[in-house]
């Protein structure tokens, strides 16, 4: 039989788990809060937490200073571009790794994330040579290529996962019914694993996102994505913590967004699914 949960045990779960999401949630909401304050307030101390002089100046003098709108166009193509690419390489490679596996599979996939334990440093000089020889220093082509090859691995052991628990019977059945590979792995594999490639597709985007080596390092004005934008407020004179705080809040609006609509898209698709 389960085991009784008291009212009493459900409400201190429920505010663990609140205590527990708003400690994690707080940096964030301090960003949020510091963005609204003037430098005096943002550096005040004791810190001020909501009774302050609320304004928007910082907003307004970073959209006068930056053009916001470029900066967030080249993330969106980089970090987009990047994922979808390595999703159209991946679940290829996944699918062959998981149902059609060879005595150095395991092999791979460990030398595959090994290749994360190396410190980017290390090969920023042979790739900073490469894009200058093939003209991609500063392009959006170039990052998402780069940003592409290192969440890769990512990629490819998410999905390696997920197909690994779809029975292989249902894929032997699709082929006797006359499936070509093609189909198999369009229409009977990739359905069957949408809610995990879904998964991969938002954590390599966040990934993809909030990248700043390779960025910083890679781009310079045409193809500087929103993590360049946020290291321009860091200049020699000091840290202007409201505005750095206005531009990082401009920055991390979109994924925010794009967590909170694909985590309604999920539960919305998951109730429906108990339904149905």
């Amino acid at each position: 039989m389960a085991r009784a949960t008291t009212t009493q045990r459900k409400a201190l779960n429920t505010a663990l788990a609140w205590g527990v999401g708003l400690l994690i949630f707080f940096p964030i909401l301090w960003t949020i809060l510091t963005s609204f304050k003037t430098e005096a307030q943002a550096i005040a101390d004791p810190p001020v937490f909501l009774f302050f002089d609320w304004t928007l100046e910082n907003y307004a003098a970073v959209q006068e200073r930056s053009n916001y709108g470029r900066f967030l166009w080249n993330s969106v193509v980089i970090a987009g571009g990047s994922t979808l690419l390595g999703i159209l390489i991946a679940v290829p490679a996944a699918w062959s790794m998981a149902f059609v596996p060879s005595n150095r599979t395991k092999d791979i996939l460990l030398w595959m994330l090994s290749t994360k334990m190396l410190p980017a440093v290390g090969v920023l000089y042979p790739i900073y040579l490469i894009f200058i020889k093939m003209g991609l220093l500063d392009s959006k082509l170039g990052l998402v290529v780069v940003l592409m090859l290192i969440n890769l691995p990512i990629i490819i052991w998410m999905l390696y996962t997920y197909f690994k628990e779809i029975p292989g019977e249902i894929l032997e059945a699709a082929r006797m019914d006359g499936a070509s590979l093609r189909e198999e792995v369009l229409y009977i594999l990739t359905p069957m694993a949408l809610p995990g490639i879904a998964s991969t597709l938002l954590l390599n985007v966040i990934l993809a996102w909030n990248e700043a080596f390779w960025t910083l390092n890679l781009a310079a004005a045409k193809a500087a994505p929103l993590t360049a934008f946020i290291a321009s407020y860091s200049s020699p004179e000091g840290l202007f913590y409201a505005k750095l705080s206005a531009a990082s809040t401009m920055a991390i609006a979109p994924i925010l967004i794009l967590g909170w609509f694909s985590q309604k898209q999920l539960v919305s698709g998951l109730t429906f699914g108990a339904v149905k």
